[in-house]
């Protein structure tokens, strides 16, 4: 397991970390909880998501793809923070130049979306693939509400404010679950079942998005959807995890991750008696339920299979030889 831990240490992964930790414990980033977790997406999440990519080496294409998006992260990244800050700390009065500069993660999201829709033009019918890159393309669609945020623009009569939730849904959940459970297909026995798993993960962050601006009942609906197919990929994990011997740091780390959800489950059920019990409303419960995603949830599982990717590859590796 050396080599995941290599792969971490030259990832952009640790400096964006640090930039991370400054901008949630510094009083000096006055930023909007919603921006931080955007912030977060844009350091930590999708350097950690392009170390699980395959690539096919053959295909001049996807190569060229993978090593752009490899290089541009970072500086993507630093363009947003710079977006967010001119809006928030620089006294920039128009929306001009926090705009502009959101575009360079508009256009990184869009060379990771035409990576995913490679990844499912190749995969040859692969439930597996085509879910990572369906994740892929939705990190583009986050990108997307992320400028329009940062433009201030009303679309579809929702509000900047509406953008911003909509850019974090799409960074977080619509992207990452179904990059997770693509990563499930490929190390599972196939399943009769998985196929399903794959087209509910890909078309409840569509019926959520909708749902937002346009309908409450097709947000629940969406919501319902997506939230059973998470405890589907959890129980199923849960379950391999107990009955192969894998590398501890990638059992620890998923572990952890499917505790998140879980207690994220618990905290949801029991929100109604912990609120009157303790005079608590929604908005206390918000950083709570971030925090357990955004750390918990994902942050945990996209190290669990960084390392689970690696287990296996040296697994493999092990038995050829």
């Amino acid at each position: 397991m050396n080599s995941s831990l290599k792969q971490l240490k030259k990832s952009p992964t640790f400096p964006g970390g640090i930039i991370t930790i400054l901008i949630f414990y510094l009083d000096y980033f006055q930023f909007e909880l919603v921006e931080k977790f955007l912030l977060f997406a844009a350091f930590v999440n999708v350097p950690l998501v392009i170390l699980l990519l395959n690539h096919d080496a053959k295909n001049k294409h996807q190569r060229l793809i993978y090593a752009a998006m490899k290089w541009l992260q970072f500086p993507a990244a630093l363009l947003t923070l710079a977006s967010v800050m001119s809006s928030k700390m620089w006294g920039v009065e128009s929306t001009e130049i926090p705009g502009i500069l959101s575009l360079g993660w508009l256009l990184f999201t869009l060379l990771l979306g035409i990576y995913g829709l490679t990844t499912i033009v190749i995969s040859k019918g692969k439930a597996a693939e085509i879910a990572i890159g369906a994740g892929l393309i939705y990190f583009f669609i986050g990108g997307i509400w992320f400028t329009l945020y940062q433009y201030q623009l009303n679309l579809f009569q929702a509000n900047p404010a509406t953008h911003a939730l909509s850019s974090v849904h799409f960074h977080f959940s619509s992207a990452i679950v179904p990059i997770f459970i693509g990563a499930l297909g490929r190390i599972m026995t196939k399943k009769s079942w998985y196929p399903w798993v794959v087209a509910i993960d890909i078309i409840g962050p569509i019926l959520i998005a909708i749902g937002m601006i346009f309908s409450k009942p097709i947000e629940y609906i969406g919501v319902t959807l997506f939230a059973s197919n998470i405890v589907v990929y959890t129980a199923y994990l849960l379950a391999y995890l107990r009955k192969n011997a894998l590398d501890i740091k990638a059992a620890f780390f998923l572990g952890l991750s499917c505790l998140a959800f879980y207690t994220v489950v618990a905290i949801s059920i029991f929100y109604p008696l912990l609120k009157n019990m303790y005079s608590l409303t929604i908005l206390n419960f918000i950083p709570i339920y971030g925090s357990l995603h955004a750390f918990g949830f994902v942050l945990c599982g996209l190290i669990g299979w960084v390392f689970m990717m690696d287990f296996i590859k040296e697994k493999a590796s092990q038995s050829a030889s």
